[in-house]
């Protein structure tokens, strides 16, 4: 981000780091191989990402603390929403459609939560509140893709639901290093604290 953006959102007192809580949940957002696949038109072609999030999902099970996953799916031809009608390519995730599916190497573990969502937030009609509530959750480590659609939805109603967020910077990933560092941008100064993995990893530790 530019010199004088930055300093307009300091001036403003934007970007305030948040104190994070004593139970912690990592949250994966719609780690599907419509993302990470040469032939999907939503490929992002951001391959590091798969490594984050396995890292991050890996030390959570590790230590202990809950992993939750969101994913995306729609009757054969949608819902008929207006999300669904807007952006076409969501027939990605109609059910049936190999793009839909997990990655290899990085699926939920039984017992772990899984949300099935129709929108771009994980919270919006779905039971991931409850999920997390009933976890005693006061803080979320949210990693997944993308950052200015599902994982920034997700980010910004976790907070609305009262939970600390932090997007977790190398467990992200979009289509262009300018709308994924635009968002960023963003989510820092209103909404989460992006941070590396590497803190994230020392939360959970």
């Amino acid at each position: 981000m530019d010199d004088q953006t930055t300093a307009s959102y300091d001036d403003a007192g934007f970007g305030k780091s948040s104190a994070h809580g004593s139970q912690f949940a990592v949250v994966v957002v719609d780690m599907c191989v419509a993302y990470f696949d040469d032939e999907s038109p939503l490929n992002l072609d951001q391959p590091a990402v798969i490594d984050a999030v396995r890292e991050l999902v890996a030390s959570a099970r590790a230590h202990g603390v809950p992993v939750l996953w969101t994913r995306v799916e729609y009757p054969q031809g949608g819902d008929g929403s207006v999300w669904y009608e807007k952006v076409p390519v969501l027939s990605s995730f109609d059910a049936g459609n190999r793009l839909a599916e997990w990655i290899p190497g990085l699926t939920p573990n039984d017992g772990e939560t899984v949300v099935t969502k129709q929108h771009a937030s994980g919270f919006f009609g779905t039971d991931l509140d409850q999920a997390l509530r009933a976890r005693s959750v006061d803080t979320v480590l949210v990693c997944g893709v993308s950052t200015s659609g599902c994982v920034r939805a997700t980010a910004t109603d976790a907070s609305a639901h009262g939970f600390v967020p932090f997007v977790v910077r190398e467990a992200v990933g979009d289509r262009t290093p300018a709308v994924h560092e635009a968002n960023l941008f963003d989510l820092n100064a209103k909404y989460a604290d992006v941070i590396p993995l590497t803190d994230a990893i020392g939360f959970l530790s």
